[in-house]
């Protein structure tokens, strides 16, 4: 996986369980909290972490904060330093916004002054959006266990007009293939013989590791 820059603003729960999501598959994160308690308890969880006030634009510059891949903004409880916060991310031209929002009102704004991606904490686990955000083309996945899930893929172009048994997913990765999704149609338990096309989801059930090989496979 290409290495990427994160930045988090907001260590509390959220925030950190995104952090430590992201620092585990060796990303680059720097975490960001005004309370410099939050700011220390955070620093296993990290690349770097320092105490700033995200709604001054000149502590955001002061950390280079433009020259993250992706900016998190993970503020807690409040609402007018996280509208804010993504205003001035936005401003300063961060590529990509992802807020946490308290409620549909909060998220509307979020969405209004900038943000990318708005996600709910009571719906969005942290290790989720961590998730999601490493493996951009995973749509949706479960976990059933420690080592094992099933996941939501679009496919990669190298599947396209290939079949199932052309590809042979269970003797490469050791992954079942137990749906495909074309368009708003839903198969299930497809025919090895099934033609894939672009744009096509396949739901496949394996150890997540072989997963994340068959996601990362260059195309």
């Amino acid at each position: 996986m290409e290495k990427q820059s994160y930045a988090i603003i907001g260590l509390g729960r959220f925030g950190t369980s995104i952090a430590s999501k992201l620092y585990e598959a060796d990303q680059e994160v720097l975490g960001i909290d005004i309370n410099e308690d939050r700011v220390e308890g955070g620093k296993e969880f990290v690349t770097h972490a320092v105490v700033l006030d995200s709604t001054e634009e000149d502590s955001l510059k002061s950390v280079g904060i433009r020259n993250f891949d992706y900016v998190i903004v993970a503020i807690g409880n409040d609402m007018q330093a996280s509208i804010l916060t993504v205003l001035l991310l936005k401003e300063l031209g961060i590529k990509k916004i992802i807020a946490k929002a308290l409620n549909k009102r909060h998220g509307q704004v979020l969405e209004k002054v900038g943000a990318d991606w708005v996600v709910y904490p009571e719906r969005d686990m942290g290790a989720r959006v961590a998730h999601q955000i490493l493996t951009p083309n995973v749509l949706n996945y479960i976990e059933l266990s420690n080592e094992y899930n099933i996941e939501e893929i679009v496919i990669p172009p190298s599947m396209s007009g290939k079949s199932l048994r052309d590809f042979d997913l269970r003797a490469k990765f050791n992954l079942n293939v137990i749906a495909i999704v074309k368009n708003q149609d839903l198969i299930i338990s497809p025919s090895p013989d099934q033609i894939l096309n672009d744009g096509d989801k396949i739901a496949v059930i394996g150890r997540r590791d072989k997963i994340n090989d068959f996601v990362n496979l260059k195309n």
